[in-house]
């Protein structure tokens, strides 16, 4: 993209108070397929915001970590959801799966074109329905990383899965962490994303919960960062399922499963997200915030 062509998009939507206005109160509206997607400009990552990422989960200061851009994808996935007509209320979608991957340098001064698009699978087999939304960010031509993100919309039929027996998984206990009653809130504040059902008990039960419980990206984020120290290179990609909820004020315990990459989050002996991840190449490192 030129860059005449990139100062010619609207520029992505900083989260707040009048984004989450609206998000509450869209409704929802008949799809056409060239009405679903957008391209947004982020002049540059905001190093202040980094930096108490990092400070967070426990990433070098002077790094950007994978997880982190799942934040700036998530900008440009709400915003799509809003320009664009939707057939979906967008408080109460539920995280279900994720894949990320830093396809290039994530240059911190770089603009970057995030251009998102909605994909509308098919019911599955219970009656679920989900949403895809896929976001690739470019800098200039080069794609310099993608999210695709899988919500769910409508629940299916529950046959047969509170019957699922406790699954411990093989592998190595890297460590865990506690997940504190007011982490929703917290993390709610460092990503923007304050969907309902993962702040206060009373507003999880608005939206058909029965507890809050804390993002599905913030487990992926603790996760990453024990896998990164483990594998002793930084995280390129990353895949992962959210199987089961993580109440607020439970314990989670790691594991780095057999298989290559694998691993394992576990809490009140049920996996909760499983995964796999790559690490960068050994030559390639990722770009270092400057002393300010």
């Amino acid at each position: 993209m030129s860059t005449a062509q990139l100062a010619s998009l609207a520029s992505l939507p900083p989260f707040g108070a009048a984004i989450l206005l609206r998000a509450l109160l869209k409704r929802p509206a008949r799809l056409s397929a060239d009405q679903a997607g957008a391209t947004w400009r982020l002049d540059r990552i905001d190093p202040d915001h980094l930096r108490r990422y990092n400070a967070g989960f426990g990433f070098k200061d002077d790094a950007v970590p994978l997880t982190f851009l799942y934040l700036l994808a998530q900008r440009a996935q709400l915003a799509t959801m809003l320009a664009r007509p939707i057939p979906f209320r967008i408080p109460g979608l539920i995280h279900v799966e994720n894949q990320l991957a830093m396809h290039g340098p994530v240059l911190l001064d770089a603009p970057l074109a995030l251009t998102t698009t909605l994909q509308l699978p098919p019911p599955a087999p219970n009656g679920a329905l989900h949403a895809v939304l896929e976001t690739r960010a470019f800098d200039g031509e080069r794609l310099a990383f993608s999210c695709d993100s899988t919500y769910l919309i409508r629940r299916g039929s529950r046959v047969g899965r509170d019957a699922l027996p406790p699954a411990r998984p093989r592998g190595q206990l890297l460590g865990g962490w506690s997940v504190a009653r007011d982490a929703g809130r917290r993390y709610a504040a460092l990503s923007g994303d304050w969907n309902p059902i993962h702040l206060w008990p009373w507003s999880a039960r608005l939206m058909g919960m029965r507890a809050p419980i804390i993002h599905g990206a913030h487990t992926l984020a603790k996760a990453c960062s024990l896998l990164q120290p483990a594998s002793r290179q930084e995280i390129a990609s990353v895949w992962c399922r959210f199987r089961q909820p993580v109440p607020l004020g439970s314990r989670v315990a790691l594991f780095q499963r057999d298989t290559e990459g694998g691993f394992a989050a576990v809490c009140d002996d049920r996996i909760v997200i499983e995964g796999r991840c790559a690490v960068l190449p050994a030559d390639r490192t990722s770009p270092r915030l400057q002393p300010s």
